[in-house]
């Protein structure tokens, strides 16, 4: 049986094909429109899924979008009721969107289905967002039976769901409802700090150790009502979505003594303060309700899902601090996911197929879910394109490589089938030393053209973690932040004193490349069965330094989404300082490629975000 989930129509639209509770094929559609969170319906990702599965013309048996389109029109109209006259010309610039599409998704579907050359099918299904999370945070989770915690925006009107999962059953038992929402409140403050929200969320939380959390009472008693359960209601007259175009209002302002940063103007000491201390709260929310889900379920497991469960710091305090033996987060944990948990409540839930977990492995497949392209594809490109290389033996690559990044190159590696999720996983990845004091700026300034203050994640043997760490247990999607062995980090007591632009070049481990201010990393743990090639490479380089890791960031840019195919990621190379780029077996070498060259320049096009 084919089931296609689709999300779309709000951020990071994405396909998902399941057959037989199997994951066949996942991808977002910005990787192949290259328009960063892409909203509109997934074409191209479902076009993707469909022929990577190989499916028939009248082989679809059913298709799952992951909320009701419906419920979430009343929320707004409703919303919009609720605060009239207030809210006209948001409301004015909404109705449209409304009325042309998330009033139509039965429409959109049948219409790309039949436009790919398949047979649309009878049986159409929309399950609850939260629902949608929630599956897609237990059904491919090692467990039997799991506690699971949805925490996000908002979907139709529930924000946060504690449920808990048995089986191939998935209960919801308590929610929080719209407006009241842990994701909103970050969101406010993303947008405070001059951030974009949506997108800029993880820049407020690599912000955040660079602060005090001298804010954390001011939110706690003007913004956030907060049980001990961790359930909460937001004052609403700090914010401004309800019936401004704004995350925040003039209230706000004045609580926190100014108006919000300017996009693009210099890092302050309230921006740094304010992302310290709104971290803190959200830390605090998830660990109450992470208590009290144990309490009511009595799991030793659990599973999260939802834009929240991507807050990596949070999730790390979850683990060592939690009362949960084990924790499992959704890869794709945003509204990209919601496809995925659609399709397998769908084919779980729905139509009753039973399910059965060892307690160690999920069904995600290292999230490697997206398109590949072969050594004979890759070489006809390049070919094609007059673009010099040299095709590796299987038995050279990864020590070529290895030893191209212990000089201190910065390598581009587009292998394998691409990452679902925002993370990128050692197949769409930019690698470099994680031992040199230099990395983290050069990649920053010179590859990502990012804010110099944002940190790089780690890629580590999955058995040398606790070597590094304080972790004992694998982190394969990226998704745990954990503190360095204190044997390894150099401290200064001054530390705090220094101006933030000299602070991010200091030496603070024999790491410093993936060593954040507070002596942390977002952890990567690598496996050889999961992905043996990119495993290989970093034993290699083992072999060679003694060190078992990597400086690991997406393969993209400011402004742009992770690259997807050869194409992409050879443009990517070119219009940035990498030293050498891997397709496949292929390496490519900057000074051996011909001019590189564009209308216009390509940096001033970028959107700031």
């Amino acid at each position: 049986m084919n089931i296609l989930g689709i999300s779309a129509f709000y951020h990071d639209s994405a396909a998902v094909l399941v057959r037989d509770g199997d994951i066949i094929a996942a991808a977002q559609e910005e990787r192949f429109t290259r328009k960063k969170q892409d909203a509109g319906f997934p074409v191209n990702a479902v076009n993707y899924c469909l022929a990577k599965g190989e499916v028939a013309a009248d082989g679809l048996d059913a298709v799952a979008f992951y909320d009701k389109p419906i419920s979430k029109f009343v929320r707004i109209l409703e919303t919009y009721f609720s605060v009239a006259p207030k809210g006209l010309r948001s409301f004015l610039m909404a109705m449209p969107v409304c009325m042309k599409e998330k009033l139509w998704i039965p429409y959109h579907i049948e219409s790309a289905v039949e436009k790919s050359g398949f047979r649309m099918p009878k049986d159409l299904f929309f399950p609850e967002h939260h629902e949608s999370h929630a599956a897609s945070a237990f059904l491919p989770s090692p467990f039997q039976s799991a506690a699971i915690l949805t925490l996000d925006g908002v979907g139709e009107w529930d924000t946060t769901t504690v449920g808990r999962g048995k089986d191939n059953t998935i209960e919801i038992i308590k929610e929080i409802r719209f407006p009241h929402s842990l994701g909103l409140l970050y969101s406010a403050f993303t947008y405070f700090a001059g951030f974009r929200v949506n997108s800029g969320e993880y820049k407020l939380m690599g912000l955040a150790p660079y602060g005090e959390p001298r804010y954390v009472d001011l939110i706690l008693d003007n913004l956030v009502d907060l049980r001990e359960d961790g359930s909460f209601r937001l004052n609403m007259d700090y914010f401004g979505y309800l019936d401004e175009l704004r995350m925040t209002n003039k209230k706000f302002e004045e609580l926190f003594e100014g108006p919000a940063r300017k996009k693009e103007s210099d890092i302050t000491r309230r921006e740094m303060d304010m992302a310290k201390s709104i971290q803190v709260v959200t830390e605090e929310i998830v660990l109450r309700m992470a208590r009290h889900a144990h309490e009511i379920t009595g799991e030793k497991n659990l599973c999260l899902a939802g834009g929240v469960a991507l807050n990596c710091v949070a999730n790390g305090r979850l683990l060592r601090e939690g009362p949960f033996e084990n924790v499992w987060i959704q890869p794709a944990a945003g509204d990209a996911g919601g496809a995925l948990g659609a399709a397998l409540f769908t084919w779980h839930g729905i139509q009753g197929n039973p399910r059965k977990a060892d307690g160690v492995h999920d069904t995600m497949k290292g999230s490697y879910l997206g398109p590949e392209f072969s050594d004979d594809e890759i070489g006809a490109f390049l070919e094609a394109r007059g673009y010099p290389a040299r095709k590796l033996a299987d038995e050279e690559w990864a020590a070529t490589i290895a030893a191209l990044i212990d000089e201190e190159n910065v390598v581009g590696l587009c292998l394998g089938r691409m990452e679902f999720g925002p993370r990128a996983l050692g197949n769409r990845s930019i690698v470099g030393d994680a031992r040199s004091p230099k990395m983290q700026s050069v990649m920053n300034l010179k590859i990502k053209y990012r804010e110099s203050f944002r940190p790089f994640a780690p890629s580590c043997l999955e058995e040398r973690v606790s070597d590094f760490f304080e972790l004992d247990k694998p982190s394969p999607y990226m998704l745990l932040v954990a503190p360095l062995r204190e044997e390894r980090c150099v401290r200064r007591d001054d530390a705090g004193d220094v101006p933030m632009t000299e602070r991010v070049n200091m030496v603070r481990s024999d790491v410093p490349a993936i060593t954040h201010v507070d002596y942390s990393a977002r952890v990567q743990t690598v496996n050889h069965e999961t992905n043996g090639r990119y495993y290989d490479l970093i034993k290699s380089f083992e072999d060679r330094t003694e060190y078992g890791i990597l400086i690991n960031t997406s393969f993209n840019v400011r402004g742009e989404p992770i690259v997807c195919t050869p194409e992409d990621a050879y443009t990517c190379f070119m219009r940035t300082e990498m030293d050498y780029l891997v397709l496949g077996s292929y390496l490519v070498a900057k000074p051996d490629q011909p001019p590189w060259s564009e209308e216009k320049d390509w940096r001033e096009e970028r959107v700031l975000d």
